[in-house]
């Protein structure tokens, strides 16, 4: 397989490839769904202007509002943790940019994406719109409780950091459902995988990260993120 090296004249496409296969494939991502979609999906229209060039290094990006769009790697793992099929109804938390929500729309069937900040809500909204991609339906409101009008879900993205479990979020997950999502202290989690099973919740640690809060009821208050921050406390 031959894997263009990109420099700073190399085109978009190109970098994408090289994402795909030093950052995902090099690494363990073997859901050949993902990678195609990760491959296709033009990850630069998710990102500001300014950081287009950036849109695939290997980091998580700034898009305003003290948020952020995933590493690509992170999104990979995710969403492959997910075992995603076209039939599933899926709920994603932190919606972001629309980038994590614009995949799954290639993936599975119907996708509801809660954003907290109305104003990331109403950019995401109109991006997905221009983009054409269809079956997503961004809502504003608060994520840490889920969208009580469209459960259960056959699956539940978490694109944010919550200090325990949402109880809505496992409430809200169907028989044979999987929930994934950051839980930790304010910087430095645990990516979990949740599992729903003949009644049964199981839970699973995959990996160490470090996500931006989830604000809301059942995850972190905005006051208790500005008191830690005046603290000192930072990312290790």
């Amino acid at each position: 397989m031959s894997i263009p090296v990109p420099g700073r004249t190399a085109t978009p496409p190109a970098k994408r490839s090289l994402m795909v296969w030093e950052q995902l494939v090099q690494r363990g991502i073997r859901d050949q769904r993902v990678l195609e979609a990760m491959g296709r999906l033009q990850r630069e229209q998710f990102v500001p202007a300014h950081m287009a060039p950036l849109a695939y290094e290997d980091k998580a990006l700034a898009i305003g509002c003290e948020q952020t769009i995933s590493q690509p790697y992170m999104v990979a793992l995710m969403l492959e943790a997910l075992e995603l099929d076209e039939s599933n109804r899926v709920l994603e938390v932190g919606a972001g940019s629309g980038y994590v929500a614009a995949l799954l729309s290639e993936l599975t069937g119907e996708v509801i994406a809660l954003e907290f900040v109305p104003e990331l809500a109403q950019k995401a909204a109109e991006r997905l719109l221009r983009l054409d991609l269809e079956g997503v339906k961004v809502v504003v409101g608060d994520g840490s409780k889920g969208y009580p009008e469209r459960a259960p879900y056959d699956r539940i993205i978490v694109s944010a950091a919550a200090p325990e479990v949402p109880p809505s979020l496992v409430d809200q997950l169907d028989e044979g459902g999987i929930l994934v999502i950051p839980v930790g202290d304010r910087f430095q989690q645990s990516l979990r995988k949740i599992t729903r099973r003949r009644g049964e919740v199981r839970s699973e640690d995959l990996c160490s990260c470090v996500f931006v809060p989830l604000l809301g009821e059942e995850g972190w208050s905005e006051s208790e993120v500005l008191e830690r921050e005046r603290e000192g406390d930072r990312p290790r």
